[in-house]
């Protein structure tokens, strides 16, 4: 998978250039912008690369890349946006995308901003342990994975994220 620039539409006529993962030939993986949609927990989407247009959003970067493969399934997506309206039914599509928990862009809202999710920093990790000191491994693990930031984590990074706070919470 190349790292691309890639340039999404965010308004009509508006254009903003972001940095991708041209994961499939036609199909791109970006985070979004800070600043775009950030009331949005679902801060990767799915982009088609030649019309710049969304296609769908997912909470983690994994389902992201699963919701790209899954796509590629139904459609040659190197054709124009015309082309692609007029071939793919859009019930399709979202039930393809459904079993990677992708969605429809923008259709997922938290109150607030929650752009940071998927994104955490020492302080993060220190403010969580003191929140969730008194509780067991369980009982964090439970309560980080619908939290933000930590329900955007990738597999990887929540579970390393969640060891340190066990650790510094002095949970068994």
């Amino acid at each position: 998978m190349d790292i691309i620039e890639h340039t999404i539409i965010v308004a009509k006529g508006e254009t903003l250039p972001v940095t991708a993962i041209e994961a499939a030939p036609g199909l791109v993986l970006f985070r979004l912008p800070d600043g775009m949609a950030p009331n949005n927990p679902r801060r990767w989407r799915i982009g088609h690369k030649p019309s710049g247009l969304a296609i769908a959003d997912a909470m983690q970067r994994e389902n992201g890349i699963a919701g790209i493969q899954k796509l590629t399934e139904l459609a040659d997506w190197t054709q124009d946006k015309d082309t692609l309206l007029a071939t793919l039914d859009d019930r399709d599509v979202f039930m393809k995308l459904g079993a990677v928990d992708c969605i429809e862009p923008n259709a997922d809202r938290m109150r607030g901003d929650v752009s940071r999710n998927g994104t955490y920093t020492d302080a993060d990790i220190e403010q969580a342990a003191a929140e969730y000191e008194g509780l067991n491994c369980l009982q964090i693990l439970s309560a980080m994975a619908h939290t933000v930031p930590w329900c955007g984590l990738d597999t990887e990074p929540f579970n390393e994220a969640q060891n340190r706070i066990c650790q510094l919470a002095g949970a068994a």
